[in-house]
């Protein structure tokens, strides 16, 4: 296991991060995580040198902060460094931060948690977390020692990300990179800004919810066309440890032969590990996915709202991924929110408001039935 330096705060970390997000449930779903498994599969992981375990309190039904701290007894607390984050949906005043904090400690049976992160904010979240005392919240706390850095969790764009890193003395965020994330959410800027500013990035959704893990036929003749013979996961990973800003990969394993694949994969994950050649070969492999694309769509949003409730960059999104990836739309989260709020492009009644109002000039209306009947809702 290779261990990376945290930027400014003179630590290390193994280059694999656990996530503690995807252990399955028992066959007889009877629970959200077995429990047995998910432990022996946290020290596997420890046992092979990683040192970063990632886990949030609204993961798996608020029980995997639970079985974290099982998996860290008999000594294994002593050898790693916990993440978990704060569920800002849920504080709404000083007391609730305090009470939050210490259910977090008492699940996972820690007196101190490494890296404590505001989950998932963005610019409208922390202008209402400055505002009931966050910044003197996790000042107090780092003082009193229950939590050692101040961090957050990013998915927005790169314009509210620079706002927050730079209005805060954060000691670490997360943010959702891959190869095919350049240009989206933080980004690539974001990474180099925080790198510039000794801010150590630790990564999440580095195979995009799995989504790179198989390469679709036009890709996978790209990476079968390379000399050097790796697996999809294998290319994501070296990719993104490629990158010097990188402090930890965030890696959600579920089997016992997914961990001992990324223990070999990340013994070699140093920066500037990839070659010029590689990395053109990486170039073209995002544009043999972009190529998928069903619809050049932006999400400006520019068509909406749609009088009759469509939501349309929405389902142009859902369309996309499943193009791009391959992936089943059933299986799509977003998707499946717009099935729920009945927002499909079934509605459309051809009014011709959104091709007037759209930049591209997108043929909307036809394209909006081809996806229709591409995800099948």
């Amino acid at each position: 296991m290779k261990y990376r330096q945290f930027g400014k705060l003179g630590i290390t970390g193994s280059a694999f991060g656990l996530g503690c997000m995807r252990f399955n449930g028992k066959a007889s779903g009877d629970s959200v995580i077995d429990e047995e498994k998910a432990i022996a599969l946290i020290r596997r992981a420890i046992d092979g040198g990683v040192t970063y375990m990632d886990t949030a309190y609204v993961y798996l039904d608020r029980t995997s902060e639970i079985v974290l701290g099982k998996a860290l007894q008999d000594g294994y607390r002593d050898k790693v460094t916990i993440a978990t984050k704060m569920p800002t949906e849920w504080v709404h005043n000083r007391e609730e931060m305090e009470n939050l904090l210490e259910n977090e400690l008492t699940k996972l049976q820690t007196d101190h948690i490494d890296f404590y992160l505001m989950h998932g904010i963005d610019r409208k979240k922390w202008e209402y977390f400055k505002s009931i005392g966050a910044p003197k919240f996790f000042e107090e706390k780092k003082r009193e020692g229950k939590i050692r850095y101040k961090c957050f969790s990013f998915h927005g764009p790169y314009e509210e990300f620079e706002y927050i890193l730079k209005d805060y003395d954060w000691d670490m965020v997360q943010i959702q990179y891959n190869f095919m994330d350049v240009e989206n959410q933080a980004g690539k800027k974001g990474l180099e800004l925080a790198g510039s500013m000794g801010i150590p990035v630790v990564i999440m959704e580095g195979l995009l919810g799995g989504r790179l893990a198989k390469a679709p036929a036009n890709v996978q003749a790209l990476y079968d066309s390379f000399p050097v013979r790796r697996s999809p996961v294998e290319w994501a990973f070296r990719w993104l440890c490629d990158h010097p800003q990188v402090a930890t990969v965030l890696s959600g394993c579920n089997e016992a032969e997914q961990i001992d694949e990324n223990l070999r994969i990340f013994d070699t994950a140093e920066p500037g590990i990839m070659t010029k050649e590689e990395r053109e070969l990486m170039d073209r492999v995002r544009q043999a996915y972009l190529d998928r694309t069903k619809i050049g769509c932006t999400g400006c949003r520019y068509c909406m709202p749609c009088p009759n409730g469509v939501d349309i960059p929405g389902m142009f999104a859902a369309w996309n991924r499943a193009g791009l990836y391959e992936t089943d739309p059933k299986n799509d989260f977003d998707l499946q929110q717009i099935v729920s709020r009945d927002e499909t492009a079934r509605h459309c009644v051809e009014c011709g408001a959104c091709e007037a109002a759209c930049p591209q000039h997108l043929p909307i209306i036809e394209s909006l039935k081809e996806a229709q009947a591409f995800l099948g809702v």
